[in-house]
Order: C-alpha cells, then structure tokens, then sequence
C-alpha cells in the first residue's frame, strides 16, 4: 500500500531529514511537502486526501494551529491523523494543539538520528499498524 502523507514544514534540514527517514524504511510513502500553511490549505484542498499529515507549528504565512483548525472544520478530513511535529515543549502549545484536534504532539528532537528514529517509528504506527476509520 503506497502511503500519502503531507510534510508541512518550512525548515528545508527537517525535509530533508524527514524525507531520508521514510527513504530509509520500507513503508510506500509519496511524500509531499507545503512550505507554510497557506501551502498547506492548497495541498489539503486536493480531491485525496492524504493518509498522514506531520505538522510543524512555526509556519509563515499561517501557522501551524490555523491550518489544523481549518482541516478540522473540512468533514472530508475529520477523520485524517495530524501528528505536531515542532520544536515547542510549551504547554499552550500542546494544549492547544489538542484543543483544535491534533491527533498527537511530539517535539522534534535537535540529533538528526533522534529524528530519524522518530519519523520512522510515527511511520510504522500511523502508516503500518493502526487501523484508520472506515470510510462512509
């Protein structure tokens, strides 16, 4: 099964990073990536949804909290795991993450193999072994 998830993202090191940790698992995943949030509306808007979406809180443009509380509002995204992938260990921060509907918060670790480590584990959970909602 080929993946479809969407980096949100403005730092090119943590593209590149994350982009080598899925390359380096052997998950099918298409990776695309929105550079700000506004990027990230028009990616969202496409007819497929993607499967995954990591999602980085410090974004141009609009932020990271915008973006989640406009998928949210979409019924044709209610359902599509978001997992906060930031820099940000402050409380308000994770509160309201989880108050506009994130699915999970983690806290990008500053070691590029702790990255890694991280995207390929979240990879393996979200796109291997959870069972997501039916549609309909």
């Amino acid at each position: 099964m080929n993946a479809d998830v969407l980096l949100v993202e403005d730092s090119a090191d943590d593209v590149l990073f994350i982009r080598r940790a899925f390359g380096g698992t052997d998950l099918d995943v298409t990776l695309r990536v929105a550079r700000d949030g506004e990027q990230a509306l028009e990616e969202l808007a496409a007819p497929r949804p993607p499967d995954l979406v990591l999602l980085d809180l410090r974004l141009p443009r609009l932020g990271g909290l915008e973006v989640l509380a406009w998928l949210r509002a979409q019924a044709h995204l209610a359902r599509v795991p978001v997992v906060v992938l930031t820099t940000s260990h402050e409380p308000r921060d994770v509160r309201g993450a989880y108050d506009v509907g994130a699915t999970s918060y983690l806290v990008k670790p500053v070691n590029a193999e702790a990255l890694r480590t991280l995207v390929q584990t979240l990879g393996l959970y979200w796109l291997r072994l959870n069972t997501p909602a039916p549609d309909g």
